[in-house]
C-alpha cells in the first residue's frame, strides 16, 4: 500500500476575509490545511507508476454555484500540484445542464451520468420514478469510478455530487466536499456524514457537519478573477465598436446561471430608457439560460447593450464593470468580494440552500 497526501483538494484562493483574518490562502496555507490522506492500492512492481499519477473526479452540476467552485478547485490544483505528479482531472455531469458546456470550456473532460433530481414538493408524482432513475445513475457512477480508479472524489453540492460521492464511499475512495452556503443543501448534508473532509465557507456551517471533519476555507474563486485586467480592454471584448470606453459607465447585470425572473423583468422595463438618457452608459446583461430566449425576443437591439444567456468569461465581465446588479448567491457574493466591485444585491426567496 502506498500512502499519498492530497495537499490540494481545496487548493483554492478564497474570497476576502470573512472573520478574524480568514484572508486569501497562500499555497503554503493550503498545504498546511488540506491533510486528506489517500490510500492508493498498488502492487510493488507498480508503485513508481502509481506515485507519479494522481486522479481526481469532480461531481458538480446543475447551476453555476455548484459548477464553478469545482472548476476553481481544479484550476488551483493544476497550478500548485507537484510537477512530478501526472494530475488527471475528470468531471461527471449531465448533458442537459450548464456543466456540459462550462466544464469543456474550462479545459476539462466531462463524463455523462443520468440526470436525477428530487422535485419539490417531495410528494410530486414525478418523484415516483426517482428510485429507478437513481439505480441507473448509481450504476453509471459505479462504472465510471471503476474505469477511472480515482484517488479522491470531490463534490461541490447538487444532485450530481450525491451519486458519484456515494458510490465513491462504497468503493472505499476518499471523498471531500465543499459547501458554498451557510446552510447546506440535502446532498451535502448527507455526504457530510460520509466524507473524509468537509470544506465550508462560513464558520456557522460547521454546525451542519461533523466538526472534526470541517475546515473553514471560504469559497473557491477562479484564478482568472484574481488577475488584473484593464477595464478598457475588457469592455472592448463585449463592445468592439464602442467609443470612449475608458470614459464610459458600464453596468453588469447577473441574473444567476439559470435565470432570475424578477431581475430580468425589471431590466426589461428600464434598459431602453437608461441607455437613451445616458449616452456614455453600457449594459452587459446575463439573463440566465432558462430566461434568455424570452428576454432576447422582447429586447430591441442596441449597440450599447450586450445580452447573453451565460457569461463564460466572468473575469472580463467583472473587469469591465463599474457596478454589478446581481442575485445574492453565495458564489456571486464571494466573487464580488474578491474583485472589489460595488454591487446591488437582490435576495432570492427561492434558494433552498
Amino acid at each position: 500500500m502506498v500512502s499519498m497526501s492530497l495537499c490540494s483538494v481545496s487548493a483554492v484562493a478564497l474570497s476576502p476575509p470573512l472573520k478574524n483574518g480568514h484572508a486569501l490562502w497562500s499555497n503554503k496555507a493550503v498545504r498546511q490545511v488540506c491533510r486528506v490522506r489517500v490510500r492508493v492500492r498498488a502492487i510493488a512492481s507498480a508503485e513508481a507508476e502509481e506515485e507519479s499519477n494522481f486522479r481526481v473526479v469532480f461531481g458538480a452540476g446543475g447551476t453555476g454555484g455548484h459548477v464553478y467552485p469545482a472548476i476553481a478547485i481544479a484550476d488551483e490544483m493544476k497550478a500548485i500540484m507537484n510537477p512530478t505528479f501526472n494530475l488527471q482531472i475528470h468531471f461527471v455531469g449531465t448533458k442537459s445542464r450548464l456543466e456540459w458546456k462550462a466544464v469543456p470550456a474550462a479545459g476539462y473532460e466531462i463524463l455523462p451520468i443520468p440526470a436525477v433530481g428530487l422535485k419539490r414538493p417531495i410528494l410530486s408524482p414525478t418523484n415516483l420514478l426517482l428510485p429507478f432513475k437513481l439505480l441507473h445513475c448509481f450504476w453509471e457512477c459505479w462504472r465510471i469510478l471503476g474505469e477511472l480508479q480515482p484517488h479522491v472524489v470531490v463534490g461541490t453540492g447538487g444532485y450530481v455530487a450525491a451519486p458519484i460521492c456515494l458510490m465513491a464511499f462504497i468503493r472505499g475512495i476518499p471523498v471531500a466536499i465543499q459547501e458554498q452556503n451557510v446552510s447546506p443543501g440535502i446532498a451535502n448534508k448527507i455526504l457530510g456524514m460520509l466524507a473524509t473532509m468537509v470544506f465550508v465557507a462560513f464558520p456557522s456551517s460547521i454546525d451542519f457537519f461533523p466538526k472534526d471533519k470541517c475546515v473553514i476555507s471560504g469559497n473557491p474563486i477562479r484564478p482568472a478573477l484574481r488577475k488584473y485586467m484593464s477595464n478598457t480592454v475588457a469592455r472592448s471584448h463585449f463592445f468592439p465598436r464602442g467609443s470612449q470606453l475608458s470614459n464610459s459607465q458600464l453596468l453588469l447585470i447577473l441574473g444567476g446561471s439559470l435565470g432570475a425572473n424578477s431581475i430580468n423583468i425589471a431590466v426589461l422595463g428600464m434598459y431602453s430608457q437608461m441607455l437613451s438618457e445616458h449616452g456614455n452608459r453600457y449594459i452587459i446583461w446575463q439573463t440566465g439560460i432558462d430566461n434568455f430566449d424570452e428576454m432576447d425576443s422582447l429586447v430591441r437591439g442596441h449597440p450599447r447593450l450586450f445580452i447573453t444567456p451565460f457569461l463564460n468569461n466572468m473575469d472580463l465581465a467583472y473587469a469591465a464593470a463599474d457596478l454589478v446588479i446581481a442575485r445574492a448567491g453565495a458564489m456571486t457574493c464571494s466573487e464580488l468580494l474578491a474583485t472589489g466591485k460595488p454591487s446591488i444585491l437582490v435576495k432570492s426567496c427561492l434558494i433552498t440552500t
